[in-house]
């Protein structure tokens, strides 16, 4: 597999988590700086603003947006069975202007797309989805 830097970045800030009360994770708050949003707490949803800043620190441009489902017009689209770990999945939610965006880490069981991603379940982790919530899987520009 070759080296994906902003997959380094997701790995090393696996754990991070929201904080209960007034206090917010400051890390957290960083990632929202990496959106034109620039939320300053913790329960703002946070996946998008994760992988931008995952991809900003590692010197790829994002979309700047904390909208997940910007990143559907976001570097090359690849089929789910070409995907490589590092690749970005936009994920649907209820609702159709919501989604959910991270980072492909695998196939998981029962046919499952496993994704580190930010904000599962109030924290950077790897998480498995049901496939048939997949939107697109989106490859950034030179990576192979």
């Amino acid at each position: 597999m070759p080296y994906v830097p902003h997959l380094e970045a997701a790995i090393h800030e696996l754990g991070q988590s929201e904080r209960k009360g007034r206090v917010h994770n400051d890390r957290i708050v960083a990632y929202h700086q990496a959106t034109t949003l620039a939320a300053s707490d913790d329960e703002t949803p946070w996946c998008s603003s994760f992988v931008c800043w995952c991809l900003e620190v590692s010197g790829l441009r994002s979309t700047q947006s904390a909208a997940a489902r910007s990143f559907l017009s976001w570097g090359q689209e690849v089929a789910l069975a070409e995907a490589l770990r590092g690749d970005i999945v936009v994920l649907s939610r209820n609702k159709p202007w919501q989604g959910h965006v991270g980072f492909f880490w695998g196939h998981g069981p029962d046919g499952k797309i496993q994704v580190l991603g930010g904000n599962q379940d109030g924290r950077v982790s790897v998480q498995d989805y049901d496939s048939d919530r997949l939107l697109s899987v989106r490859r950034a520009w030179g990576e192979q």
